[in-house]
Parts: structure tokens; sequence; C-alpha cells
């Protein structure tokens, strides 16, 4: 992916990838706040934002009228890291988005009405996502049996509903001021679009804004865990489950490609070790995956299975313990390397195809550290040995690095 990269004097990044295929531009905006920047007397706050970014700003009183009337679409999400925003429309009428987006940038609108009406819609999601639909609570049970230090420890969502219900005014406006300023951010645009064009547009629109705050992100490191951890619960679910999550290296640390194969390995497609030997043959599950957490910090290496009904929920730990102890002791294959660094290949480019992942991906490389990094994945992971994955397996994947989280359906 080529690009075209600037900075504005008030500290916005701007990338912009130029795509003469597409007639749609992707208008991608990402912010450097997740859930780990809250107070964590004050959590939910960076996803009460994604909510409360689409409340109007002091300029424009509805976000979605006037992009839906140039054909335009919107959405965002928020991470434990990130909170990103995006548009995609016509490139005709990009002007649009520059508008929208930089006026929430300089001046969202704080209204009782818009705090009370985002605030009931998020205590919903609460608990409609994760207090009343089975297994939802999950992470509100897996992240602080894993996490004691780092804010890693509660979800997006929030630590609890009342965070969110006993938000101020003063403390909302104080975390907007904080996070959401153009030194804060990535502007990355993707389309049939003229770079020198779209930095002219960006420094009219974007360039007069003055960030608020001057945030300095500094948080606790999580102590290397020691002894293995357990939790057990009981709920109405119609399976038993079962979690394990070890920690891992963060993102950008080299050893994050051999994890992230290492998952593939376990439990990519039907002839995955885990989904081989777990479903096929010992019948012990109904479905088992394994995967990482990507996280800007040190993360999460997670296996979870629902396990079968009527087969004793010890024995099906074991079993998975069985085969990490194999893929320790006995490299994998070079077929099975092979095979997983194709479905990666694969799996990128068919995320080039398409202008908002391109624009996704580069906005979040640049947040990391350089937008060019987005081109260098393939390389990283076609650079992993067999040798990495075993030895990361093999000083990670250990018992006093584990935390498992029994999710037992009630009898």
């Amino acid at each position: 992916m080529k690009f075209t990269k600037y900075t504005l004097d008030n500290g916005l990044r701007l990338i912009v990838h130029q795509d003469k295929s597409t007639p749609i531009v992707a208008f991608n905006v990402l912010y450097d706040v997740g859930a780990r920047d809250e107070d964590e007397k004050l959590t939910g706050f960076a996803h009460l934002f994604e909510h409360l970014m689409f409340g109007g700003s002091k300029n424009i009183a509805e976000f979605d009228k006037p992009l839906q009337a140039v054909g335009g679409q919107n959405n965002a999400f928020t991470s434990n890291d990130i909170t990103n925003y995006y548009i995609t429309l016509p490139k005709q009428n990009i002007d649009t988005a520059f508008w929208l987006e930089s006026d929430r940038m300089l001046d969202l609108a704080f209204t009782p009405k818009s705090l009370e009406v985002q605030r009931n819609v998020v205590i919903e999601e609460f608990k409609q996502r994760y207090l009343n639909q089975p297994y939802g609570d999950l992470w509100l049970l897996l992240r602080p049996l894993a996490y004691k230090e780092h804010p890693y420890k509660w979800a997006t969502i929030g630590k609890e509903i009342k965070h969110i219900e006993d938000a101020k005014m003063e403390d909302v406006k104080a975390f907007f001021k904080a996070h959401y300023n153009p030194n804060n951010a990535v502007l990355c645009i993707a389309g049939d679009v003229d770079p020198e064009e779209m930095l002219e547009k960006t420094n009219y629109w974007f360039g007069g804004i003055k960030n608020q705050g001057d945030y300095t992100r500094n948080l606790p490191k999580e102590p290397k865990q020691t002894e293995a951890r357990f939790l057990e619960v009981e709920r109405d679910v119609p399976q038993s489950a079962i979690y394990k999550a070890w920690h891992m290296c963060d993102r950008m640390h080299p050893d994050y490609y051999a994890f992230d194969l290492a998952t593939d390995v376990l439990s990519r497609g039907n002839s995955s070790r885990l989904y081989q030997t777990l479903v096929k043959e010992k019948e012990l599950f109904t479905d088992i995956s394994a995967y990482q957490m990507g996280s800007s910090d040190e993360g999460l290496f997670v296996i979870s299975g629902k396990v079968k009904n009527g087969v004793d929920i010890n024995v099906a730990n074991l079993a998975i313990l069985d085969c990490i102890k194999e893929v320790q002791k006995y490299p994998v294959s070079n077929q099975e390397l092979t095979k997983v660094k194709n479905k990666v290949e694969s799996t990128n480019a068919f995320t080039h195809m398409n202008v908002l992942n391109k624009a996704m991906k580069l906005a979040y490389f640049e947040l990391l550290g350089d937008a060019n990094w987005a081109n260098e994945e393939a390389e990283k992971y076609n650079q992993v040995s067999i040798d990495d994955i075993q030895r990361v397996m093999k000083e990670t994947i250990v018992p006093s690095n584990c935390s498992t989280l029994y999710y037992k359906a009630k009898n």
C-alpha cells in the first residue's frame, strides 16, 4: 500500500492512500484512547464517547442526516486500546466528511439531554450484551482473573454499570479534553483522491483546532504471573465452557507473529490440532478456538471451548493441556506452518481489496509507530520458523502463567 504522510502544526497525523480503482472514499479517524486510559472508578468512558460522538456537535445538531443525504455511511468501534470512527462516501462529497469529523473534534455538543440519552443506551447495551445473554459476562470475569494491576482488568463496556449511571458532566468533558485532540489522532483517507489536495483540505478543516489537554500515558505494568489462577461459576447456559488465558507479549514485540501463527496451528480450520483431536476424535467439545488479543500492551493468549454435554469438564480441561504439550514437545510440521502462513497471506490480500480496511490498517499502524509497518506484516509472518512457535509455546504457555475459568451450566 503506497501512501503519503503528513503532520499538521497541531500534531494531527494525516495518511493519504490513493486508490483509483474505486469511486468510494474511506475517511478514518483513529483516536489513541481506549478503556485502558480510564480511571478505575470511572470506567466505560471510552465506549460512552463512541456513542456521544454521534450525538451532534456545536454546529451540527445531527451527525447522520447530512451524511446520508450525500450517500455516506459511518460507524465506530472502541477497544481497550483505541477508538475508531469511519465514514465511507462518494469521493465528490468528501467535504461533508471533513465538515462532520472536524466539527465534533473541535466542539462536541455536551448537553444534559445528549448525555442522558447515550448513558441509557450504554446501560441497556451493558445489560443486554453482558448480563442477560449466555456467556455475556465472560470478559467481566476473565479479565480481572488474568490482570491484577494493568487496566486491561476491565472490559471496554466498563467495570460496572454504576460507573456510567453516576457519570457527571464535568467528568465527561474532562475525558474529552484529555483525549479527543488533534495530537492524539490519526486521519487516514483512502480512495481516488489527490494527496496534496487532501492535505490542503485537512489544513483547512482541522488545522485551526487547538489541543485542549496534554495526556501522558503512564499505566501500571502487570506483574509476572507466578501461580495458576482458577475461577468457577455457574450460569443458566446450554453448555459448560472452559476459558484459559496466558499472558503473552505486546502487539509490536517480534514474538507476536509466532504466537499468532501458533493459535492458527491450534484452531484455524477443521484440520487444526484442537478441532481434529478434541472435537472430531475425542468428541469432548462441540467447538474450540485459540486466539490472541492483539493488545498494544502485554496481552493474552486464549483457548476457549464449549464442552459437550455429558463430558466431565476436568477431563476436557486435561485434554486441552495434552494438546498444548504435543506442540511444545514435538515441532509442528512444515506442512502445518506453510498452511497457516498461506491463510494469513490470503486474508491479508482480501483485506487490501477493501478501501476502508486499508484506511483502518494504515491508521492503526501509524498509531503504533509507523504506517509502513502495515506493508511489512506479511514478511514478518513469513519469517516465523517452526522453532519460534515451539519456543514461545514452551516459554509462555505454562501452568504458572495460566488463568482458567470454568463456566459451568446449571444442572
